[in-house]
């Protein structure tokens, strides 16, 4: 608890120095996708050969999220629930940093400073990213540059276009819902992705050494994986947008894939369907749903989205085939979701919004399993980096063996959130 006090106070210090900065010089970075309302609905981060470069500028931003919880959960009985109540979760805390280095390149780096999983502050991640390469010589390769990007790190890889809608640990602002999507398709893996943007269309192309967690000290688990995507995204006219994108993770025979497990800040809904014996950051995954497909991953994800005013479509189609590293059978896992939003206001600051969602799997266990969720929620944009959101879920279970926990298995109620990201 000292720590976690400590650790806070010094996020705090942090953060006031920032507002003082934020006052004197507004200015964003180039070609950067913005962490509060303004950041909605925007995918890659943008790409604009116009630079801003003066020499090298530190943005320290962060984020923060509180959530109320009242939720049910029951079973067939075969296991114990534990009991759960209506409260508040724990906190969560990021703190970003984001530097321009040069004219064209930009670097990011995320550190949890409190998650579910973790009281504790921790990297998620970072990257540089390249837009310009005026570092080798003026003008070199600006023709292919200005439509090009390249990121390089330890970083979110850009697998379908759902994990630009997700929460991240506390920066929730993007999410018109609590929840991310039941087969959460994200990971974090040290490699670099290339990008081509021209006219609407974009292409990109990426590899990564298929690990989640690095070391040397097991040379026998290196791997490799494959990233692609192909997409359009243009605004027609001043009231229609479209973009649809189809995307591609690959990855042959690695110690073990975490593309569904990667995510170590954990579930919003806590301690639902867990046993009598779960912790809130040991059983961080709660409501979600990891199909195990540890070795030789082939995922494709398609998502379109329109909007149209203030009305917007964003739609999931996604399929995984795989297997555990006993198994000698590949299984499959299909995702399906669809949202609806309608954001109104002057400043489109308050929405309402409903989310079907849907997994089809056949299960490690031998079982075929079918999870459906459905959510409505809503929320308020008090300013541009304040949301207050709600929703009511619904999560429901079948096929799972009469031994299994989730036999049965459902829960359902109310969930609120604050936000605060800039």
């Amino acid at each position: 608890m000292k720590t976690l006090i400590k650790n806070s106070a010094i996020a705090v210090i942090l953060l006031a120095g920032v507002t003082t900065y934020a006052q004197k010089n507004n200015r964003s970075l180039d070609n950067y996708r913005e962490p509060d309302k303004a950041g909605i609905n925007v995918f890659e981060a943008p790409k604009d050969t116009i630079s801003t470069f003066d020499g090298i500028k530190v943005r320290i931003g962060g984020s923060s999220t509180l959530q109320f919880q009242a939720l049910n959960h029951e079973n067939s009985g075969a296991v114990e629930l534990i009991d759960i109540g209506s409260n508040f979760n724990l906190a969560t805390a990021n703190l970003d940093l984001d530097v321009a280095l040069y004219d064209g390149i930009r670097m990011h780096l995320r550190t949890y400073l409190s998650s579910r999983h973790h009281p504790e502050p921790y990297v998620k991640g970072g990257y540089f990213q390249i837009d310009k390469l005026e570092f080798i010589e003026k003008g070199f390769l600006e023709n292919i540059m200005k439509y090009s990007t390249i990121k390089v790190g330890h970083m979110e890889n850009n697998y379908g276009d759902a994990h630009f809608r997700r929460s991240d640990n506390a920066q929730a602002i993007y999410n018109p819902f609590v929840g991310n999507l039941i087969m959460d398709g994200f990971t974090t893996e040290v490699g670099a992705e290339v990008y081509y943007r021209r006219n609407g269309f974009i292409g990109m192309v990426g590899f990564t050494n298929g690990k989640l967690n690095q070391s040397v000290d097991k040379p026998d688990t290196g791997g490799a994986s494959f990233l692609a995507k192909l997409g359009y995204d243009k605004q027609i006219n001043d009231d229609l947008r479209v973009r649809l994108t189809g995307s591609l993770y690959n990855t042959g025979k690695v110690a073990n894939s975490y593309l569904y497990s990667a995510d170590r800040a954990g579930s919003r809904y806590y301690l639902v369907l867990e046993n009598t014996n779960a912790t809130t950051a040991g059983n961080f995954r709660s409501g979600r749903y990891d199909p195990k497909l540890s070795n030789q991953i082939t995922a494709f994800m398609f998502n379109p989205f329109v909007k149209y005013k203030g009305l917007e479509f964003f739609g999931t189609l996604e399929s995984a085939k795989g297997k555990a590293n006993a198994e000698t059978e590949k299984r499959t896992a299909n995702q399906y979701a669809a949202e609806l939003i309608y954001r109104f206001g002057s400043t489109e600051n308050f929405y309402l919004g409903a989310r079907y969602n849907q997994v089809d799997s056949e299960d490690v266990s031998g079982s075929d399993v079918d999870i459906s969720r459905f959510q409505v929620g809503a929320g308020w944009f008090i300013t541009r980096n304040i949301l207050l959101k709600a929703e009511y879920v619904n999560q429901k279970y079948d096929g799972y063996s009469t031994s299994s926990i989730f036999n049965e298995g459902k829960f359902n109620g109310l969930m609120a959130e604050a936000v605060i990201s800039f």
